[in-house]
């Protein structure tokens, strides 16, 4: 499935693996951050999966098989969003995590900025080796 047919679909899977153990959902920029957590992850033997999700309503559109093959439900998710988490729990579920921003940001050099704030590989990696107990 291509990007443009993903975007219609509000959601598609970017990088994928067999048997993922993670889903890395995030939108725009994030999904590059979560690429690279991909690596990191396979380097520490987590096969991990890359959606990206520009729009939760055309998703939500979406047939629940569709939504299932892309958000398994027995694979946890986790969100990445450099901005406000709200919304990101209904996708997450209670088994997944956010990694957002629910205050102001910080004005510094953009990769100052999103060291300070959590939007690192090393962040996410460590919230994910932590949701699968490792």
């Amino acid at each position: 499935e291509g990007a443009a047919e993903g975007v219609a679909r509000g959601a598609w899977v970017v990088s994928d693996v067999e048997e993922p153990q993670i889903v890395l959902a995030a939108t725009g920029s994030e999904v590059t951050l979560a690429q690279q957590a991909q690596n990191a992850l396979k380097g520490r033997g987590v096969r991990a999966r890359i959606v990206s999700m520009p729009s939760w309503e055309l998703f939500e559109d979406q047939s629940e098989g569709y939504k299932r093959s892309i958000l398994p439900p027995d694979v946890a998710v986790v969100g990445i969003e450099a901005g406000v988490t709200l919304g990101w729990r209904r996708w997450v579920g209670n088994r997944g995590a956010i990694i957002g921003l629910d205050r102001f940001g910080a004005s510094a050099p953009g990769s100052t900025v999103a060291r300070e704030l959590g939007f690192t590989v090393e962040a996410v990696v460590e919230k994910v080796l932590g949701l699968l107990g490792d």
